[in-house]
């Protein structure tokens, strides 16, 4: 995100959760840490939404902040063209400005009721989207789950900020009680209220949805990347790194990424969650980690590893640096394939250009910096007896880590 935000000169403070605890304390976090002097007007976001008219979008939340700065906390209601039971619905009450009170909020009907529903016009999907003044969710944050609200704040109070990032404090943060906006704050003040939006709004919510919203060949297909197709129809196949053929098949969804491949009917591509907590329940690695990992200085992607080896592609953005540092269990071979890179090794300094390498024994304290105006790559063997990231003594760091 940081990366992303960069491209754009967007550049800002995100605030890093230190574990999930849903949508209400991570709004709360948000509020906290932009209320000193001030009182901004929130728009909360998923980010796997897909608005596909910017303007529309643009034109209805504007016509919600008269609302918002009168106090509402307003929620955006997606007009409905077809009865759907995969969204939370919104009855709308008396009218308020651009917007209704909100009635009641309804979980995912059945088919039948979503139908009637749709008929009745008095119902809007629930987009998860939100506008209000920081205070005033806090005030109704206090008033409703005043023990989400007090975690939340504790946990600000004991924040650390490095580079980009602005982390809450772990130990509080963890204690805090898990809960969404919906049923911490939405549907429990007097001040809801929806605002229609009609803006080609659709909530991404699996490797299928990708299909249907996606430019598809005469076969019906969505691909992404490296993709040859025989003989197949209707199917989403994606691939991040290495060629993907498919021959023969329909209705899929294949997904190659550095991780893993995934292979399943679109049908059944929800249960992608048993998947997961499988994963999780035998303590995989890939519950946890993945191979490409990001750094305030850049990137590594694990490439290669073996009994008492590891080989890395490092990508260190310009200007950055790695901290200084030492490991006590393994040693490190230094090839740089682009950039340049300046290299402190022990007291000494060298700067290094494409195909020169050096070497960095166990406890030599080294440290590496990209002094060019591109990206530096470089490839690192580790050799020891642990390889493990918790190997690593920081004795400075220009991004505060510890």
């Amino acid at each position: 995100m940081a990366e992303q935000l960069r491209e754009i000169d967007k550049l800002g403070s995100i605030i890093l959760e230190p574990v999930g605890r849903n949508t209400a304390p991570a709004i709360a976090l948000a509020a906290l840490s932009s209320t000193e002097g001030e009182d901004p007007l929130l728009l909360v976001l998923a980010a796997d939404h897909v608005i596909q008219d910017v303007a529309v979008f643009t034109k209805t939340v504007s016509s919600a902040i008269p609302l918002a700065e009168a106090g509402k906390l307003v929620t955006f209601g997606i007009v409905a063209h077809e009865p759907n039971t995969g969204y939370g619905y919104i009855k709308k009450g008396e009218s308020k400005g651009a917007g209704f009170a909100v009635d009641t909020f309804v979980e995912k009907p059945s088919i039948e009721v979503a139908k009637l529903y749709l008929e009745s016009g008095d119902y809007f999907w629930n987009s998860g989207m939100f506008l209000f003044k920081a205070s005033r969710y806090l005030e109704e944050l206090k008033k409703h789950r005043p023990d989400i609200y007090e975690a939340c704040q504790l946990s600000m109070e004991g924040t650390s900020k490095d580079n980009d990032f602005l982390r809450a404090n772990e130990a509080v943060f963890a204690a805090c009680p898990s809960d969404s906006i919906d049923y911490a704050v939405m549907e429990k003040t007097d001040d809801a209220v929806v605002v229609p939006m009609d803006a080609g709004w659709s909530d991404i919510g699996s490797w299928s949805s990708l299909w249907d919203i996606s430019d598809k060949d005469s076969n019906g297909n969505v691909t992404c990347g490296d993709v040859m197709l025989h003989e197949s129809h209707n199917s989403y196949i994606r691939s991040d790194e290495k060629l993907v053929a498919a021959i023969g098949v329909n209705d899929l969804v294949i997904i190659s990424t550095k991780d893993v491949l995934v292979v399943a009917h679109k049908d059944s591509v929800q249960d992608v969650k048993a998947v997961a907590q499988q994963l999780k329940a035998e303590s995989r690695s890939e519950w946890e980690h993945h191979r490409e990992v990001y750094r305030p200085w850049g990137k590594y992607d694990s490439i290669d590893n073996g009994n008492n080896y590891q080989v890395k592609r490092l990508t260190v953005n310009p200007g950055a640096k790695l901290s200084v540092q030492m490991h006590y269990h393994r040693s490190e071979h230094w090839v740089v394939v682009a950039g340049c890179a300046r290299v402190h090794h022990g007291d000494e300094i060298h700067d290094l250009g494409v195909n020169q390498s050096i070497y960095h024994g166990k406890e030599v304290v080294h440290a590496l910096e990209n002094i060019g105006d591109k990206p530096l790559e470089l490839i690192e063997v580790q050799v020891g007896t642990y390889l493990g990231e918790d190997d690593i003594v920081r004795f400075d760091d220009k991004y505060g880590r510890s």
